[in-house]
């Protein structure tokens, strides 16, 4: 179970970015040309939020069932930056904060009450997410925890 849930996590980071990188899309040039806000784009800021959601509820049944986590002790208590370190405490940490903000961010966007500040919420909101995903997620050339873009199931 555990590396199918592993996977999924691995690949749903994708479907996070895509769907964040649209939202911020689809809300700036909403901002920008001055559209309104309509049901497509209602429904891709609720799914990208959803996918958030799930992609949090999957890092988190990983964080109770990872060996790293679990079995963390640092071999050179010197060196207290570690990739122990980093998924026991910075890993977790950011992405419940970029959750949150993205989660925010729709809440608010969802009960604006112009089309211009639905955007302009959505925008401001949804890359201050992406911002922090993009530093808490272990990319294979991060010093602390290089993954794969992709893992293998």
């Amino acid at each position: 179970m555990y590396p199918f849930i592993l996977f999924l996590h691995s690949f749903g980071r994708w479907l996070v970015l895509i769907s964040l990188i649209g939202a911020i899309t689809l809300s700036f040039r909403g901002l920008r040309k001055d559209r309104r806000f309509t049901a497509t784009i209602n429904t891709w800021r609720h799914w990208t939020a959803t996918i958030a959601h799930i992609q949090l509820l999957l890092g988190m049944f990983l964080y109770f069932q990872s060996p790293v986590v679990k079995n963390a002790v640092p071999r050179d208590p010197y060196h207290i930056m570690n990739e122990h370190t980093y998924f026991r405490y910075i890993h977790i940490t950011l992405m419940f904060i970029a959750v949150i903000v993205i989660t925010i961010g729709s809440a608010k966007a969802k009960r604006s009450q112009d089309d211009h500040a639905k955007f302009r919420t959505m925008l401001v909101w949804f890359a201050a997410g992406l911002l922090i995903l993009l530093i808490a997620i272990p990319w294979p050339f991060s010093p602390l925890a290089g993954r794969p873009l992709l893992r293998s199931y």
